[in-house]
């Protein structure tokens, strides 16, 4: 498998994220329904967003590894929030400490939403290659 990054800018660079991916000769891809702070039981979590957002990665990680991939490898990452403002503000160092620890060098879209299920405010949806 061959990833291209395309960034015909520099500013974002610091936000933890490429323009675009261009994969070549990839053997199979990896489309993750969106992962939030779902707990193993099924019971949706009432925690901050900072707090869910670290079990959405979890979660996250659980199924890209479940499944035989590398976070490393994720070419694309939707965020969903209730509150895109809290979210940057609050939120933002763990989405990079995340983005860091795996390499990872995706296309990024945050996305603010009405209401996310039950009680849960922030959920990561994920294409992955190998």
């Amino acid at each position: 498998m061959e990833k291209r990054v395309i960034n015909p800018w520099t500013w974002q660079d610091n936000l933890s994220y490429v323009q675009a991916v261009e994969v070549k000769d990839a053997a199979s891809t990896l489309y993750v329904a969106g992962q939030a702070a779902v707990h193993a039981d099924g019971a949706s979590s009432n925690s901050d967003m900072r707090t869910q957002l670290g079990i959405a990665i979890q979660n996250l990680e659980t199924v890209i590894g479940e499944a035989g991939y590398e976070c490393g490898n994720i070419v694309r990452l939707t965020i969903y929030t209730t509150s895109s403002d809290e979210f940057i503000k609050n939120c933002f160092d763990i989405f990079q400490d995340f983005v860091k620890r795996h390499r990872m060098r995706q296309a990024v879209t945050l996305l603010q939403v009405v209401a996310l299920y039950e009680t849960l405010n922030v959920e990561l949806e994920a294409t992955v290659v190998r």
